[in-house]
């Protein structure tokens, strides 16, 4: 299986840049990962939030393929321990899914046509982060339940 995390615009701050680059160079050690950016949006502030989701989930599943598992991070999404994360993860490789496809999107979330289109919509926490903070809490989870799928000792419980 191949993952795929999907994110709407770039990663501004170098400090998130640095430690998703670390995370996904681990990553990579367990799963092919790739992260593709999306660019944003062109004259958003002309836009009601309304149509920037709608134009961003366009663009978003325009990277999606027949067969791919789509999870969307969404704040109001299912919340899960590391643990059970690691669970959903494992059932994933064990469906013989090809592609499993997580999905940031922009500062406003999500449009509700995303939201038909996935199989499953996860919260990392109930608190608001911002999307571009997401980037980096989730490559670190993502690593987590990798090692946690394997026994190994990164997380402690």
């Amino acid at each position: 299986m191949k993952i795929k995390l999907l994110l709407c615009g770039k990663t501004e701050e170098e400090f998130l840049k640095t430690g998703i680059r670390e995370y996904e160079m681990r990553i990579n050690r367990y799963v092919p990962f790739q992260i593709v950016e999306i660019p944003a949006l062109k004259n958003a502030a002309n836009l009601s939030l309304a149509e920037q989701n709608a134009r961003e989930s366009v663009m978003i599943s325009k990277h999606f393929s027949a067969g791919d598992v789509i999870v969307l991070l969404d704040e109001h999404g299912k919340e899960m321990r590391s643990v059970e994360f690691a669970s959903f993860l494992n059932r994933q490789f064990l469906s013989g899914s090809k592609n499993l496809v997580f999905v940031v999107g922009g500062p406003y979330g999500i449009d509700p046509s995303l939201k038909k289109q996935a199989s499953s919509i996860l919260s990392l926490s109930r608190m608001t982060f911002s999307h571009q903070m997401v980037r980096l809490f989730f490559t670190e989870q993502l690593y987590r339940g990798l090692t946690i799928m394997r026994g190994e000792s990164y997380h402690h419980e």
